[in-house]
């Protein structure tokens, strides 16, 4: 009796506090904020830079050159603001998830610390130990918050404490597992592209449209090479082939905000009716090993981009970020720059758009013709 009693009263702390355990919220809720967070910080950041590195000379010392011009001036100016903005990674990171997961204000700023620390101690799988240690520190800070009369002290103490000890403490061999599955995924897609090629694009492009973060799956095992243009192609495919797929039933505002912002909107219509789903899956089995096998489009830019598809049209960016300045993550791997001729930009242009379109198309006639897709299947409500 005592026992069960303990239970309920650990059961009506935990829901007093909002601790939920659950997939959904771990899975889906911080997975999907981290995403954000990445986006808002190691990938903006990178984009402003790289925009930097090819206006102008942003090699200048600005202090002692006699004389600049406008164009290196901004060159060097853009360099420094993404520096800036990919030097706070792991901040945004943990912040992003502190605040999926509803933390209080005082646990949340604290988590600052905690995901910086955490992101740099984990290396290349700095954000699979941020998301891990994040969620463990903050809900440890929300079972502290507001608890004693010196909430100010204890709350912040505990968080980063508990966090920054972890992050010492397991950072480091997080981030190695998570970086030796990446270097398995990459060494399986060398060794036998047109398998792979399919697995890693249909994978990572359902991940894409579930309610999960592709981008942070591909941050997290640093995708690159050609797993990271495989991942690249699957994503597309989903984007660009939902897009394509229900213009006739969401017209222009349905293409821009499925082919530019996300086809998780079409989430209600696959749990309604999952066959919706089958051309988009079907064309990035077919693109993504066109890109492996036959076009070696590489994904060299930040693993991050690999998992975004059109979205922003990061992932075509990534792409040519990625031939001008290979990512340190490209790097380790031994990849350098390259500069792009016909052969390059036309296989981009078909493997992150044409294709998509024209395949999900085809493949969605025959499904609307024998009824597996009816009218208004993929229906949206944009408001």
């Amino acid at each position: 009796m005592e026992n069960l009693e303990n239970q309920k009263g650990f059961s009506a702390f935990l829901k007093r506090k909002n601790i939920v355990f659950s997939a959904k919220r771990y899975g889906i809720d911080a997975l999907g904020a981290m995403a954000l967070g990445l986006f808002a910080s190691l990938l903006i950041g990178t984009i402003i830079k790289t925009i930097g590195q090819n206006i102008g000379d942003s090699t200048i010392d600005l202090a002692t050159a006699s004389s600049v011009g406008v164009l290196d001036y901004l060159a060097v100016k853009l360099v420094a603001i993404g520096g800036f903005a990919t030097a706070v990674t792991g901040a945004a990171m943990a912040v992003a998830i502190g605040n999926a997961l509803q933390a209080p204000p005082l646990v949340l700023f604290s988590l600052v610390a905690v995901g910086q620390a955490t992101n740099d101690l984990g290396g290349a799988g700095g954000p699979l130990a941020v998301l891990i240690i994040t969620i463990i520190a903050a809900e440890v800070g929300k079972m502290v918050s507001k608890e004693t009369k010196i909430d100010l002290l204890v709350t912040p103490f505990v968080t980063i404490v508990v966090g920054v000890v972890l992050a010492m403490l397991v950072a480091p061999a997080i981030g190695k597992g998570a970086s030796s599955v990446g270097y398995a995924i990459m060494w399986a897609t060398e060794l036998q592209p047109f398998f792979m090629g399919i697995v890693v694009s249909v994978l990572v492009g359902i991940a894409l449209t579930l309610p999960i973060s592709s981008a942070a799956i591909c941050a997290t095992f640093g995708l690159v090479g050609l797993a990271g243009g495989a991942a690249v192609a699957g994503c597309c495919a989903q984007m660009v082939g939902f897009a394509v797929m229900s213009y006739r039933e969401n017209g222009l505002g349905g293409l821009a905000a499925q082919g530019l912002g996300t086809s998780m909107l079409q989430i209600p219509n696959i749990l309604k009716n999952w066959k919706i789903w089958i051309p988009p899956t079907l064309a990035s089995a077919v693109t993504g090993p066109l890109a492996t096998c036959v076009f070696q489009l590489k994904m060299n830019g930040t693993p991050v981009s690999s998992g975004m598809g059109t979205c922003g049209l990061v992932g075509p960016i990534g792409v040519i970020m990625g031939w001008a300045n290979p990512s340190e993550r490209a790097l380790a791997l031994g990849e350098s720059a390259v500069t792009p001729g016909v052969v390059e930009w036309g296989s981009l242009l078909l493997i992150s758009i044409v294709l998509p379109a024209v395949l999900t198309w085809l493949f969605a006639l025959p499904l609307r013709k024998n009824g597996w897709i009816k009218e208004n299947d993929l229906k949206l409500d944009l408001g």
